[in-house]
């Protein structure tokens, strides 16, 4: 048998959950988790519930849909690796945690490609045997850059876009072209601490903790719903050096968790937030 997840939104009423799982008994299936919560400012109900067995899909969610409210979002998933493409830049460490947690089989996904705008990258993608794909951005408009990326993106069929430290804005039509299905990981100082070397700003500020973030990339610049963040102390024996490397351990073990949680399907949005069944 093989473990499939059911993935429900709604408004809430009274019974969704018997709802549900009455759905689910009738179809024979072994439920093994289950988790459900409601976002009491909004009265949206979500659910994740994971189980064992054969159905026919198509069926299936229309059977739950019809006994839910009329807004409801319905989805099954098989959880089969999530289809990737990585975008790069020059720095190593994600891409390079990425991609040893995927040989080992330690995330739910399979890389397709990584495409960057620098050269510097190319060896260790190589190691991994994975196409590696340098288009550099120098003669190129932001538009023109993007359409060549896209000329390898499209044909892949991607379930995601990973930004490994990429570190090139993207246009808004370019982010319209894939909703809800980029994810991105940068340091947590923004907006206090934008532009170059930011660790060295961080420095001269004194911080006494230092983090980085991981969400959705949206048209509207680090705003997107954010999936996981994570911070470490740090005091004033820290040099800048020590801030830039505590700062790349803490980037790569959060967009390796957000990764996890969106590749298990268990973040739904909710608004400009995100609810997570972790």
């Amino acid at each position: 048998m093989s473990a499939q997840v059911l993935l429900v939104e709604c408004a809430d009423r009274r019974g969704l959950v018997h709802a549900i799982t009455g759905v689910l008994l009738q179809h024979g299936v072994n439920v093994v988790g289950n988790q459900e919560f409601v976002e009491r400012g909004s009265a949206r109900f979500f659910m994740r519930t994971e189980f064992d067995g054969t159905v026919d899909a198509r069926q299936l969610e229309s059977e739950v849909r019809a006994a839910l409210p009329t807004d409801a979002s319905v989805r099954l998933s098989d959880l089969k690796p999530k289809r990737i493409v990585v975008l790069a830049s020059k720095e190593h460490h994600c891409l390079g945690d990425l991609l040893i947690r995927q040989a080992f089989g330690e995330l739910n996904t399979k890389v397709l490609a990584v495409i960057a705008n620098h050269a510097l990258l190319q060896p260790l993608v190589t190691k991994f045997e994975l196409p590696f794909h340098f288009i550099s951005h120098e003669t190129l408009t932001r538009e023109a850059h993007e359409a060549e990326m896209l000329k390898i993106i499209e044909p892949l069929q991607p379930d995601y876009l990973v930004l490994a430290k990429y570190m090139r804005v993207l246009t808004p039509e370019f982010v319209r072209r894939f909703p809800t299905r980029i994810v991105n990981i940068h340091h947590s100082f923004l907006p206090a601490f934008v532009g170059a070397r930011p660790y060295q700003q961080a420095f001269d500020r004194g911080v006494k903790v230092i983090g980085a973030t991981a969400h959705f990339v949206t048209e509207k610049l680090d705003e997107g719903p954010i999936v996981v963040q994570q911070v470490m102390p740090v005091d004033h024996t820290h040099t800048a050096h020590d801030l830039s490397q505590a700062g790349r351990d803490v980037e790569q073990m959060v967009l390796a968790r957000a990764l996890r949680l969106v590749f298990e399907e268990r973040v739904f949005l909710c608004g400009n937030r995100t609810v997570i069944f972790d």
